[in-house]
């Protein structure tokens, strides 16, 4: 998908949105100023002059901005919580890591497979379990704060072909920063709506008892309950114009994430043709509807929040015929063992949904059994590779990173060696940190980590990264600590060892503090040449063998960020590590299209020599979680 594009949108909607709320402020300020202005005006008497109004009138305009300002940002701080704020404040149930439930498995499956395809953290993962329409949400600042929450129906009444599809549109909305312009959306909507709450307050205290200047109370009150609700019924067409926009990028998005149609149609299919349709029956459903997978009730066109289902679905398969949604009900109604997948016209349905995981070019080309790579085919099923590495990992450490101290065990573990005993330098290491309890657990999982496939040890530790962010936060502290410790211990720098460390650190950093996720930066590329220069350095002395190799590739890089420059080519310092973090904190203030650029340079250096290293992969990874970006396709 075309990420930084839409990263570009999405910060054309914040602005259109800054605006448009200021506008309608304005408006509403006007407005209550001249019902002040009105009924409590000065006006002149009998041979005395006119008294002033701009006192008043800047009294009113100053408490009206404050209420909504104050109103907003206490909503918005309501739900620093991030994701998880938001689903529990529409009554979703977190779904226990080791759920036995076979559709809460699947679901678990299916998001697992997705995190790893798109090389993000493992989101936590929300049940609306009283829901019966089909209906999904991603919430959070960032993909280390996202949650991901599904209805009740999408588990039954969805093939897991279409799981997938609902799951990786909502993916799309966390790789694309939409989760952010969905929290602010709340908290405006809120602050505006808080008038008409004020309103009715007013009203019962200037109509209780008989106060002098009860009427004119009770007239600003009715002021303040219809242009509340005057301003909220504009804020509602700014939130469902915003949301249609990303709803439909979104689904093109998801398509070409998961390469297919079938999953996605046949969802959006079954939510036209069912009762029950994508409506929710939650009563605060209105605050969340901009970022549901489907309408959450029935509405005007002009509140709609996405497009005409059929649109949706004539957009995916232009042949489409709304007559065929009849026959598509004719089917439905016959009793199957697990959720139907709808037929995709000018498919035979012997062949639809039967494939788990649909294809899509790699994002790196990978044997699960060896440490290097070599060569691609664009047909590599992106999905059903995420399955295989997820199947990859030995039953003892997938059960173990589910829950927290276990999964604390297995990250010290990777982060020891690929050996099967632990150094006694690393054990002291993990014996002063935790103690002898976890040292020998962390012996017990390094003969199970020194056997995994080298490529499945950051897809173990994204799978991992819901349990991680229940630790105290001392405890993440002292494990990041300690896992910094490791990497030094034998006296040199293991590029496996390091991506460990620097990847935890900073997606649980980004976890215990939601709201300071880092936003879009501004920079243009020449600003970070010498940041882009070094890390371009380090990615192409990390995957080739000698100087020489090294140079060619990180050559390649240099033409395709700065062509036509003369850059001299200088090996990275001896005490990589700490230029390299400044460097990528540096990068990460650019603007998307120049992340693009950066992204597009360091997968040049990568396939300069034709081989892709495990080392290369999980450097890359690193860079692209420091840069916000999603894996390459």
């Amino acid at each position: 998908m075309d990420f930084f594009a839409q990263q570009a949108r999405v910060r054309g909607s914040s602005r259109r949105l800054v605006v448009l709320f200021v506008l309608a402020v304005v408006a509403i300020v006007a407005a209550i100023d001249a019902v002040v202005w009105l009924t409590m005006g000065h006006h002149a008497a009998d041979g005395e002059p006119v008294a002033s109004n701009l006192p008043l009138l800047f009294a009113s305009s100053v408490a009206i901005i404050a209420g909504i300002g104050l109103c907003s940002l206490f909503r918005i701080m309501s739900l620093s919580g991030g994701g998880k704020a938001v689903a529990e404040s529409v009554g979703a149930v977190p779904v226990p890591p080791d759920t036995r439930d076979p559709q809460l498995r699947r679901l678990r499956n299916v998001i697992e497979e997705v995190a790893i395809a798109a090389g993000v953290p493992v989101p936590d993962i929300y049940l609306m379990a009283d829901e019966p329409g089909i209906n999904a949400f991603a919430a959070g600042y960032s993909a280390s704060d996202a949650v991901v929450c599904v209805t009740r129906g999408c588990l039954d009444k969805l093939s897991r072909d279409e799981l997938q599809g609902v799951i990786a549109h909502e993916f799309s909305h966390v790789l694309n920063g939409d989760m952010r312009l969905n929290i602010r959306l709340m908290g405006l909507l809120f602050g505006i709506l808080v008038l008409a709450i004020a309103g009715r307050r007013v009203i019962w205290f200037g109509g209780s008892g008989n106060r002098r200047g009860g009427g004119q109370v009770w007239l600003i009150g009715l002021a303040l309950i219809v242009v509340g609700y005057i301003g909220y019924f504009f804020g509602r067409l700014i939130q469902a114009a915003v949301a249609r926009s990303r709803e439909s990028l979104a689904d093109a998005s998801a398509v070409q994430f998961t390469r297919q149609t079938d999953g996605i149609a046949g969802a959006l299919k079954k939510i036209a043709i069912l009762a029950e349709g994508s409506t929710l029956q939650v009563a605060n459903k209105q605050e969340v509807a901009h970022m549901l997978f489907g309408e959450a009730g029935t509405f005007n066109a002009l509140f709609a929040t996405h497009p005409p289902l059929l649109q949706r679905i004539r957009a995916l398969e232009p042949g489409f015929r709304e007559e065929e949604l009849a026959s598509l009900a004719a089917s439905l109604q016959r009793p199957t063992e697990t959720a139907p997948t709808v037929p995709v016209a000018g498919k035979p349905a012997a062949t639809q949904g039967a494939v788990p995981g649909m294809a899509m070019p790699p994002v790196l080309p990978t044997v699960l059994a060896g440490a290097a790579v070599v060569g691609s085919t664009a047909s590599a099923p992106r999905f059903q590779r995420a399955a295989s590495v997820r199947q990859a990992m030995p039953p003892a450490l997938a059960g173990a990173v589910q829950q927290p101290e276990s999964a604390l065990a297995v990250m010290l573990a990777l982060a020891t060696s690929t050996e099967a005993a632990l150094q006694p330098a690393q054990r002291r290491i993990v014996a002063d940190a935790f103690g002898d309890d976890v040292l020998q657990t962390v012996q017990t999982f390094s003969g199970e980590v020194a056997q995994l496939p080298p490529i499945a040890r950051l897809p173990l530790a994204s799978m991992a990264f819901p349990a991680l962010k229940q630790l105290s936060e001392g405890r993440q502290q002292t494990l990041l600590v300690a896992l910094d410790a490791l990497v030094k211990a034998d006296g040199r720098v293991d590029l496996n060892e390091y991506c460990l460390a620097r990847l935890l650190r900073l997606q649980l950093r980004e976890a215990s503090q939601p709201r300071r996720a880092p936003v879009d930066g501004l920079k243009k590329l020449p600003a970070c040449r010498d940041s882009l220069i070094l890390v371009c350095t380090v990615v192409a002395s990390g995957g080739c063998s000698d100087e020489a190799s090294a140079r060619r590739a990180w050559l390649v890089a240099m033409q395709q960020a700065f062509p036509g420059e003369a850059i001299e080519w200088a090996p990275p310092p001896a005490a990589w590590q700490a230029p390299f973090e400044r460097a990528l904190d540096d990068l990460d203030g650019l603007l998307p299209v120049a992340k693009e650029l950066v992204i597009q340079s360091l997968v040049s250096a990568i396939h300069a020599d034709g081989a892709v290293s495990v080392e290369e992969a999980e450097l890359l990874r690193v860079i692209c979680a420091s840069l916000h970006c999603p894996l390459p396709m």
